[in-house]
């Protein structure tokens, strides 16, 4: 999927010490696909067999997340990086953490603030990047 430069310039305007760049890429896509609710997009960059911590502590699956952003239950109104750090763990998965500035629309409510996404990146056995897990919890105070 390309991805025009303006948004990759974005996410790594915010990187923090060591860039991956394709770590830095694939956040981007991956922000863009929140924002517009692009499900394929979403699917190609989430692993089939995802572990995700939300927000409220319980683990959502890939079919779970993709069918909230299908049907609009989730909506991004705006994604706000601020700060984007990784740790490269070997040559095929990446550890990255993303504090950004979000308001999204959770079934009809508006919830707003600074969130903090980990993210575990893998290559798979096709050479892409994929969230394989990770955690998005509210950062307190900011």
């Amino acid at each position: 999927m390309s991805m025009p430069a303006s948004d990759i310039a974005l996410m790594q305007a915010v990187v923090v010490g060591h860039a991956v760049p394709d770590i830095v890429a694939c956040e981007a896509r991956i922000r863009a696909a929140q924002l517009a609710a692009d499900v394929a997009a979403l699917d190609a960059l989430v692993a089939d067999e995802l572990l995700f911590t939300g927000p409220d502590g319980e683990l959502g699956t890939k079919a779970q997340d993709l069918e909230l952003h299908g049907t609009g239950i989730v909506r991004f109104l705006r994604h706000e990086p601020e700060e984007l750090r990784m740790r490269p763990v070997g040559r095929d998965v990446v550890v990255s953490a993303l504090r950004a500035r979000l308001a999204v629309e959770v079934a009809g409510t508006l919830v707003e603030g600074a969130y903090r996404y980990t993210r575990i990146w893998a290559r798979e056995g096709d050479g892409s990047w994929r969230v394989v897990g990770g955690h998005v919890s509210a950062v307190p105070g900011a």
